[in-house]
């Protein structure tokens, strides 16, 4: 003898209030009131509020977080305009009057030695101020960098 098939139910679930479930339904999240619908003892709804980390944690998740990439951290568009900015003095001294072309690897190539150089300076900087037993860089810490960086051969 063949097995019974079983019964099969019914999984929608049935509407209730004449609504059309889950979409276009009387009902609304509100307990059926709408915004506009205010009465007077109500509770205020207030905002959520933000989250709020402690001085040094968002820094220190930053700094993870750009030691781990290898991507460009000045824009490309700003720094290709800056160097056209800096470079066009030298049209007027050549013999065309036209301005020269640029390679985006030229760009690229200039754009990552000054995120180096930058990235170097700051280390530098960054161990000035600790010797200075401060947390903060300052202008003074960079100056200096600087002049050590150029007592020692380096350019500056």
């Amino acid at each position: 003898m063949p097995p019974k098939a079983q019964a099969r139910r019914n999984l929608a679930r049935p509407t209730r209030g004449g609504g059309t479930g889950m979409r276009g339904g009387k009902r609304s999240s509100l307990g059926g009131k709408r915004r506009g619908d205010v009465q007077p003892g109500d509770p205020i709804p207030y905002p959520k509020q933000t989250r709020r980390y402690k001085p040094g944690t968002v820094a220190l998740r930053e700094i993870r977080r750009y030691q781990k990439s290898t991507d460009l951290l000045l824009r490309k568009l700003p720094f290709a305009r800056l160097v056209r900015e800096i470079a066009a003095p030298l049209y007027q001294m050549g013999s065309e009057g036209d301005n020269w072309r640029w390679q985006s690897g030229a760009i690229q190539a200039l754009q990552e030695a000054t995120e180096a150089f930058l990235v170097n300076l700051f280390m530098d900087a960054n161990l000035c101020a600790i010797h200075a037993k401060r947390v903060t860089i300052q202008v003074k810490d960079i100056q200096l960098a600087r002049r050590l960086r150029a007592a020692w051969g380096n350019p500056v």
